[in-house]
């Protein structure tokens, strides 16, 4: 028998990495059925010196189980892409992504493919705030019994879960079931050393640094970033007469232990020389001992006898040096306390760390520079600083990152990922989500043509690289964009042992006569399932006159018509061409009988090819 598989089989979930990898490391702690043996791992960890408690704080929500359930099931849709968009000069061999679609679909798409190469994210989720238009949509269709069975929860609370993901909640509970499967699999995509950044406000804050020490562990907590929005209370005051006006970027790394960031340049601007010091620019920091309390003496002016007595950070020693090589800045009275010059030149770092305060990025200045770029319309609301998404991407990525943004809005993060490019020559690639959302009718926006947010993210990236032409005319850097989007899932998978006698007897029903659009959409889904990047360039292979794919070293059989003459093909090309490597054959059960499926296995089975390389055959529904 060929290996089969059904891809994205709602009746077959995805096993659980972490608990997979938990078996492996401790197999002795399950049992036979596959229960976890609580007593036997802790016994089995106290050894190794790490502390067990049965203490824990944990965040529980109506509709978490069902988060998690959302997390684990596989995507109902398919992956397209614009193929005239995408065959453009300056798109063809872009490496940047735009994808078209809900973006927890997406990030189903694309774990595989990604799963640890994502450097940085950055998102800007929905607030709900209430007046934001966020509410919890669902199009998955589960009963009340099939909840049950998948989560284990009680029907009860299987229907109050149905109940609020079918009535459009904006409940805080809606929202973090919203939220979580789409963190979950964030952190899968991020690079060991990589970082995300989220910004919120504080109607939903607390929440999300909750969900968010689950998600990411505690311990991975960077930190929670405040900007300054605008600088005045502008506008109709509250009743409380308290206006608001900043938000949070809250911060999580996947590994604290592997993350830092660049830090900011050191200037002279906090350096000075009042003393015509020789050795130049010098700055005062302090000599007082941090974190010890064994170090006390008395440190005594040689100029006007003043006594100074406390917890040093230097030895008496080191100090009487100091100042005999006027190191040490004594205060004018008493009450002072005395401290050391340090030198701009003495530092072996050019870079000093930065608040978390991040300063003021004006929302009126961020939107006055995005309607620059639409002829000054307003065709996009409260949209994020350039600048301040700048400023995060110097400081956590290299030049060659992925940055990903799955609420991209009107596409902030790429215009900042291209102007940086530009800036400082570096080769950082985007992936961008998008929602296809409608805009308004009486907007700016749709009465300039922009049906849609998709539509406008799209616009910007375009002008944005007209615009870094126009000012960099020299500039050789990837200015284009590849465009893939979510579609239908046209597939009919039926119980396969039966689909494989039927098509035994009629391997040309009209139901399988896919057109070119719907096998590239195969295609697309498929190799990205099986690890290979998006933009990773496709092969088509004439395997007399019937068209197969090869992505890296795997080759996609999905067209019908397949036969002896393309399976001899396949043998002498592999014997004859030094490029064609593959290493497995995926067949579409659909498209190829299951007679010349074997045929295909026997003779690679049994044919000793020059490059000795064993290839694996997958039949695929």
């Amino acid at each position: 028998m060929l290996d089969t598989e059904i891809l994205f089989d709602p009746n077959n979930l995805p096993k659980d990495e972490r608990l997979q990898t938990l078996k492996q490391l401790y197999p002795e702690c399950f049992s036979k059925k596959g229960e976890f043996l609580v007593e036997k791992f802790t016994q089995l960890v106290h050894p190794q010196a790490i502390e067990v408690t049965k203490e824990y704080y944990n965040l529980n929500w109506l509709g978490k189980s069902y988060a998690k359930l959302l997390r684990n099931t596989p995507p109902t849709t398919l992956l397209t892409e614009d193929y005239q968009h995408n065959q453009q000069p300056q798109n063809i061999d872009s490496q940047n992504l735009l994808i078209k679609g809900d973006n927890l679909e997406v990030l189903k798409h694309l774990q595989n493919a990604y799963k640890s190469k994502v450097k940085m994210i950055y998102i800007d989720p929905p607030y709900n705030t209430g007046s934001d238009g966020f509410v919890y949509q669902d199009d998955r269709k589960f009963t009340t019994e099939q909840l049950v069975e998948l989560t284990g929860i009680n029907l009860e609370e299987a229907q109050r879960i149905l109940d609020f993901t079918s009535k459009k909640s904006n409940s805080h509970s809606a929202w973090l079931t919203f939220m979580y499967p789409r963190l979950y699999i964030a952190r899968e995509l991020l690079q060991d050393d990589g970082v995300i950044f989220i910004s919120i406000d504080d109607n939903e804050q607390a929440q999300l640094k909750l969900l968010c020490d689950e998600v990411f562990g505690e311990e991975n907590f960077v930190g929670d970033f405040i900007w300054t929005t605008k600088n005045a209370a502008r506008g109709v005051p509250p009743v409380n007469m308290l206006m608001s006006n900043h938000e949070y970027i809250l911060c999580y790394a996947k590994n604290i232990n592997l993350q830092k960031f660049k830090g900011i340049e050191r200037s002279e601007e906090d350096f000075a020389n009042p003393d015509n010091d020789p050795r130049g620019l010098w700055r005062s920091e302090s000599i007082k001992a941090t974190g010890t309390q064994d170090n006390f003496f008395s440190i005594v002016d040689p100029i006007t006898g003043n006594q100074f007595y406390d917890n040093w950070a230097f030895a008496e020693n080191s100090i009487k040096r100091m100042i005999n090589d006027n190191l040490i800045i004594f205060p004018k009275t008493k009450d002072g306390v005395p401290r050391q010059k340090k030198f701009l030149n003495s530092y072996t770092n050019d870079k000093k760390a930065f608040v978390s305060y991040l300063g003021w990025y004006s929302s009126e200045t961020s939107s006055k520079s995005l309607m620059s770029l639409f002829d000054d319309k307003k065709v996009f609301s409260f949209p994020k600083s350039v600048e301040l998404i700048n400023f995060l991407i110097n400081q956590s990525t290299e030049e060659n990152s992925i940055v990903l943004d799955f609420f991209s809005g009107s596409g902030t993060t790429a215009h900042a990922v291209m102007q940086l490019n530009a800036e400082d020559s570096g080769n950082r690639k985007f992936i961008l989500v998008q929602l296809p959302e409608k805009t308004d009718q009486k907007s700016q926006a749709y009465q300039a043509g922009y049906t849609t947010i998709f539509d406008i993210t799209k616009a910007r990236l375009e002008k944005v690289a007209q615009k870094i032409k126009g000012e960099k005319t020299d500039y050789q850097g990837d200015l284009g964009f590849k465009i893939f989007e979510t579609t239908t899932d046209f597939r009919e998978v039926p119980d396969y042992d039966q689909e494989l006698k039927t098509l035994e007897h009629n391997p040309s029903l009209d139901y399988l006569m896919y057109v070119p659009e719907q096998i590239e959409t195969l295609l697309n889904t498929w190799r990205v399932y099986d690890g290979q990047p998006l933009n990773e360039p496709i092969e088509k292979v004439n395997l007399s006159g019937y068209t197969a794919y090869l992505c890296q070293t795997q080759l996609y059989l999905l067209n019908q018509n397949f036969g002896s003459e393309q399976v001899k093909d396949i043998l002498t090309k592999l014997d004859n061409e030094r490029s064609f490597v593959i290493e497995r054959i995926v067949i579409y059960g659909e498209g190829i009988d299951s007679a010349k499926q074997q045929e295909l296995k026997q003779a690679i089975m049994s044919y000793n090819n020059k490059k000795s390389l064993h290839i694996n055959i997958l039949v695929r529904y």
